[in-house]
């Protein structure tokens, strides 16, 4: 499971460092495809196989589902972590997710998500102030 949020810096020549904690859980390689919200999601090989078996059930009749599947699969790439703990970002997905040289890697339990620092910031302030509405919402739903 991947929890916490880390502060790393992507190289001039495209590489970022996956924190040690992230390396155990991902393996030697990973997959990496576009996130949600302008961010990159870094799946260890076995979830992102399960994930893309669910892409797989998606009805090709569909417009949005046939989208989200070919956003997702045709946006993805096999990465190796390299023996001092490095993956290669693909320029696409670099220039999808808006990444410059300081990132925020944040655990999502079963992947690891991408976001330049600044619009992470951002974002985890939108939904820390939220926090208590969403928090309603998911009670009503019997999940808190």
């Amino acid at each position: 499971m991947f929890i916490g949020e880390y502060i790393h810096s992507v190289d001039d020549k495209k590489r970022l460092s996956v924190p040690v904690r992230f390396r155990k859980e991902l393996g030697r390689k990973g997959v990496i495809t576009l996130g949600l919200n302008k961010c990159l999601s870094l799946y260890p090989t076995k979830a992102w196989a399960m994930f893309a078996q669910k892409l797989s059930k998606l009805s090709v009749g569909k417009s949005e589902d046939r989208g989200f599947s070919r956003a997702m699969l045709s946006g993805a790439f096999e990465v190796e972590i390299d023996a001092i703990g490095r993956i290669l970002i693909p320029d696409t997905l670099k220039a999808y997710a808006g990444l410059k040289e300081r990132v925020v890697l944040t655990g999502a339990y079963d992947r690891v998500e991408i976001w330049d620092e600044n619009a992470w910031q951002s974002y985890k302030g939108e939904m820390i102030a939220q926090a208590d509405r969403m928090a309603e919402q998911l009670g009503e739903r019997g999940v808190l």
